[in-house]
């Protein structure tokens, strides 16, 4: 009898875990690598080498204790891609100081409920992100930051929060300016950060970020060094990241994307950070791959798709490219090879992970075939065991689908004091259950089919988003799509492809239809067909298939709840 095999798979590796504080690696970076670009900002017409990154950390690392942030202690940063994020970030970690991600999109209620979830006892700002005067919505809920000189805040509705640093030249009253903060240090104050940094252990909390909250208030995702530095250290080993790489990190530091699989992944290769602007713009990432040679482009693929699709496009020598990462969202098949044959990334690899497994499980390899690499999310990831299990906990047999579930390094300790979310995800066996259908070949490729919550059941059947989304994508008019259920008072739930066209392509809802009926099963063909200009979306990039949800239950009044 042939025994079946399961979707069970485990990354062995002949590279050890790097069994270190990031603040160990990041000093070591700095002393291997001094006179080479560590951070380059284009947009603020900023470079640093390692050597001058680290006198600017340690100077912001020494001042942070200087106030009286201690080991432990919580240091938000609400602020747009800038040097002094990655400033901020390397100088909390080294300090033992537990760095706290903010979307910069938040608004005054999510920042109140965020920064007294966790008590951050700092803050950073930048002066502004888009529309959102930061200063201003701080303000509406620490007035008293307005009305005081004094440096120490005592604010009612945030009793944790003491200094709030501001990324600005400007003085103001009770407000610290980012760069009086580095100054330089005395060696006394450089010798007690040396003695703290010496202190840390690998497998403490160090970062905390927060989950997207699309029910209910976000979650505090807790990361300690060993989950994100090493995470970072196997990004960059998968796309074979080296001393004279230059890496265009378009996608926002707040995230796991970019903080670790970006800044994490090139300082333990030496590699150079690349800043376009604050926020992603198509036009400036590509005329930062131009001028600093990038060698890496990192995005989701709306990033890609706004890029490819720029006027200015056939303008730019983007040829210094060989490597990237596309991930975030499910990679459609058109944009891969678009980037591939069109950005001259022929290394460009997939990622698939979650910021509660910091983030990457699995990865494409940059020699995989090109199928392998669009119709996949490669394999698992070194030191990380991955299995795929049915409703029962059962490992399913390989091809099967079912819930991928990720143990090893990378998982978190949980979310900061809320035990029970944490067991809801965590078993007993450490095992993360991501809430992501899939399924493993025979060589282990992993294909994902989509959040369990966002299959549709129409009939009775379950049908996958993302597979009708792949093959939308083939139509030469539709330059992005979203399809998401809606409800039916016959099949429970029916099918809607919102779609985005190319500039200058016209299209009916009819043709998209008659397109569908040509090539897929009747019952994938999309009840519903809406034409958008622009997708809800999250700071880092994602659409917000929820909101579309709701802008189509009122358009169509389908009020009532979604099966």
């Amino acid at each position: 009898m042939t025994q079946v095999r399961l979707s069970y798979a485990y990354g062995a590796s002949g590279q050890p875990l790097l069994g270190t504080t990031i603040g160990e690696k990041f000093d070591q970076a700095c002393a291997q690598y001094a006179e080479q670009d560590a951070v380059v900002s284009v947009q603020q017409n900023i470079r640093l080498s390692y050597k001058e990154l680290q006198q600017q950390v340690n100077a912001f690392a020494c001042s942070l204790l200087q106030l009286g942030l201690k080991k432990g202690d919580r240091l938000a940063i609400w602020s747009p891609n800038c040097v002094e994020w990655t400033i901020t970030q390397f100088a909390a970690f080294k300090a033992g100081i537990i760095l706290v991600n903010l979307n910069p999109a938040y608004k005054s209620s999510e920042l109140e409920y965020v920064l007294n979830k966790v008590s951050c006892a700092g803050l950073v700002i930048a002066p502004a992100f888009k529309t959102s005067d930061y200063q201003e919505i701080l303000c509406k809920i620490a007035p008293e930051l307005c009305n005081s000189n004094e440096k120490i805040l005592i604010s009612s509705r945030l009793p944790h929060l003491k200094h709030v640093i501001k990324i600005s030249d400007e003085q103001q009253g009770a407000i610290h300016r980012f760069s009086d903060l580095l100054a330089a240090p005395t060696d006394q104050q450089l010798a007690e950060l040396e003695h703290i940094a010496s202190e840390l252990q690998f497998d403490e909390t160090i970062n905390i970020q927060f989950t997207s909250g699309t029910t209910g208030n976000p979650k505090g995702t807790m990361l300690t060094h060993n989950n994100i530095l090493n995470n970072g250290y196997f990004v960059g080993e998968a796309i074979r990241l080296t001393p004279q790489d230059r890496v265009c990190i378009s996608v926002p530091l707040f995230h796991c994307f970019g903080m670790v699989m970006g800044n994490l992944a090139c300082i333990t290769h030496g590699s150079t950070m690349v800043y376009p602007s604050g926020v992603f713009n198509p036009l400036a990432s590509l005329q930062a791959i131009q001028q600093e040679k990038c060698t890496a482009a990192y995005g989701v693929p709306t990033m890609f798709i706004a890029m490819l699709e720029h006027e200015q496009f056939e303008e730019f020598d983007l040829s210094s490219l060989r490597t990237g990462i596309m991930a975030g969202s499910p990679c459609p098949r058109e944009i891969m090879q678009r980037v591939i044959e069109r950005m001259h990334m022929h290394e460009v690899t997939i990622c698939y992970g979650m910021t509660e497994t910091a983030p990457v499980s699995a990865q494409s390899s940059v020699t995989d075939s090109i199928e392998q690499r669009v119709g996949t999310v490669g394999r698992v990831h070194p030191h990380i065991e991955i299995k795929i299990v049915d409703e029962q906990g059962k490992i399913v047999p390989r091809g099967s689908l079912g819930e991928l579930c990720v143990r090893g390094y990378s998982v978190m300790l949980g979310y900061w004091e809320d035990q029970d979310k944490t067991s809801e995800v965590i078993d007993k066996a450490r095992w993360m259950h991501t809430g992501d259908i899939a399924s493993m070949d025979d060589e282990g490729f992993i294909k994902i089919k989509g959040r369990i919550k966002d299959v549709v059941i129409r009939g009775g059947e379950n049908l996958f988003p993302k597979e009708i989304e792949d093959f939308l994508y083939t139509h030469p008019a539709v330059m992005d799509v979203q399809v998401i259920g809606l409800p039916d008072p016959r099949y429970g739930e029916e099918l809607c492809a919102c779609i985005i066209l190319h500039e200058g392509e016209e299209c009916s809802e009819e043709i998209i239809r008659q397109y569908c009926k040509e090539h897929i099963s009747h019952n994938k063909v999309p009840r519903y067909v809406r034409f958008f200009h622009e997708f809800p979306m999250t700071a880092s990039g994602k659409a917000q298939k929820f909101k579309l949800q709701e802008l189509m239950r009122q358009e169509l009044n389908l009020l009532e709840d979604i099966a």
